[in-house]
């Protein structure tokens, strides 16, 4: 009975352990290839949080932002230099509610270089409320990554 006992608590313990795996991402987005996008950053990143939960984890998502990738993340196409892009515009609004989804849903954090927002002429009224604004790329990349963040690039 004392090994019954015994062995329950030990499965207990390490079922406990294991729901405390924290893994975590960076995605240093740079690509503005709308269809890599969906499948790397909508659908890749709900694939893989999902992996994990059912593996009684937990994956920590963060996106740097920077290169081709800001116009994915403006409010309204018309007021920037993406109001041409006729693919985006087609699929912008849904493409909002998708991102907006993955910041409340599944608690991805989305950090845009503030560097380059000046250079795309991006003020930050102009971008997605959840949208956090970083000095620049390389800060928020290296400061995930002494966090612990593993890094997967997303370009073109």
């Amino acid at each position: 009975m004392k090994k019954i006992l015994t062995l329950i608590f030990l499965f207990l313990v390490g079922t406990a352990q294991a729901q405390e795996v924290v893994h975590k991402v960076v995605y240093d987005l740079t690509t503005s290839d709308l269809k890599l996008f969906e499948r790397t950053i909508l659908q890749g990143i709900v694939a893989n949080k999902t992996h994990y939960e059912n593996n009684l984890g937990e994956l920590e998502v963060a996106v740097v932002i920077h290169g081709g990738a800001y116009k994915f993340f403006v409010k309204d196409l018309n007021t920037t230099k993406y109001k041409g892009d006729v693919q985006l515009t087609t699929e912008n609004e849904s493409l909002k509610k998708r991102i907006r989804t993955m910041s409340e849903t599944y608690d991805v954090a989305f950090l845009m270089c503030g560097a380059g927002m000046k250079n795309n002429k991006l003020e930050k009224n102009q971008i997605l409320d959840f949208v956090k604004v970083v000095p620049n790329a390389s800060i928020g990349l290296i400061d995930k990554q002494n966090e612990g963040f593993a890094y997967i690039p997303v370009r073109d």
